[in-house]
């Protein structure tokens, strides 16, 4: 099979000329850097969680899944290591934007809400703290840059680069989907305070949800019943790790190993967030 893509997480393989593999590594990454030591099963947790909110919100709009099902996987990936952390999905032409949705104010939201008292160009309520829940969701899409940082682009560039029809349709969905899966989090003792989508026209033009959903690594998860507003929130995502980085400086530039209780914690943030979430044990 011939691999077509190797990102931060994700390897991605042609089958054929209209599907491909997508394999979730348990590889983990910070400040755009991937950390040199792997986070045991994290990529099951990812696909797994994935696969439930594909389902979720198909009622919504259809999704690039063809099989999940390893025994329905194309031979070359009958083998034990793509088990649970594989999927077969329709080949879509992707979008060149993410779509990313904000119902709280945090991270660089918040940190340009301060300086400006606006998001992405979005005009914002004054008198906002940080952590707090948005008047309404907001969509605050960037482009999606091959190396280095995403950079924030406004619906008009987004109109510019897609047409103003898709684009209106692609932000209606991005937060129908998660106002959805917020509500839904929160019965689970979760909030969903962002996340991101990625979307992609299939060979009849028709918008479909691809990449990945909803997972610690797209979103921040809160503890609900330790949120509190005024200040940064616990979180179930990789936040954990970003904050153990700076604490200790890690150098990105002269990477050192990453502590074993310092993986072992990641790994069962990841572990709950899918437990709490599905319902199911992993």
């Amino acid at each position: 099979m011939k691999k077509i893509s190797s990102g931060k997480v994700r390897e991605i393989y042609e089958v054929d000329d209209d599907k491909l593999m997508l394999v979730v590594s348990d590889r983990i990454s910070a400040f755009d850097v991937i950390l040199p030591t792997p986070v045991q099963d994290k990529g099951k947790v990812l696909n797994r969680i994935s696969e439930f909110w594909f389902e979720y919100v198909k009622d919504i709009i259809p999704n690039h899944i063809i099989t999940t099902k390893f025994e329905e996987f194309p031979e070359e990936f009958k083998k034990e290591e793509f088990r649970d952390r594989s999927m077969l999905v329709k080949k879509l032409k992707m979008l060149p934007i993410e779509c990313i949705v904000r119902g709280y104010l945090t991270g660089s939201g918040w940190k340009s809400y301060q300086e400006t008292g606006s998001v992405c160009g979005i005009k914002l309520p004054e008198g906002l703290r940080e952590s707090e829940k948005l008047p309404e969701p907001i969509f605050t899409p960037t482009t999606k840059a091959k190396e280095g940082h995403d950079e924030n682009i406004s619906f008009e560039e987004v109109s510019k680069l897609i047409g103003k029809e898709l684009a209106e349709k692609v932000r209606a969905k991005t937060i129908e989907i998660y106002q959805k899966c917020a509500d839904y989090a929160k019965t689970k003792g979760i909030i969903i305070a962002d996340t991101k989508f990625e979307f992609g026209l299939d060979e009849n033009g028709e918008l479909v949800l691809g990449d990945e959903v909803l997972t610690p690594d797209s979103s921040r998860f809160w503890p609900a019943d330790e949120y509190e507003v005024g200040r940064s929130q616990k979180s179930f995502d990789k936040q954990y790790m970003r904050d153990w980085l700076k604490q200790n400086k890690w150098d990105a530039q002269n990477p050192t190993p990453i502590p074993e209780d310092v993986i072992n914690t990641t790994r069962n943030k990841y572990i709950e967030a899918f437990e709490r979430i599905t319902g199911k044990k992993f």
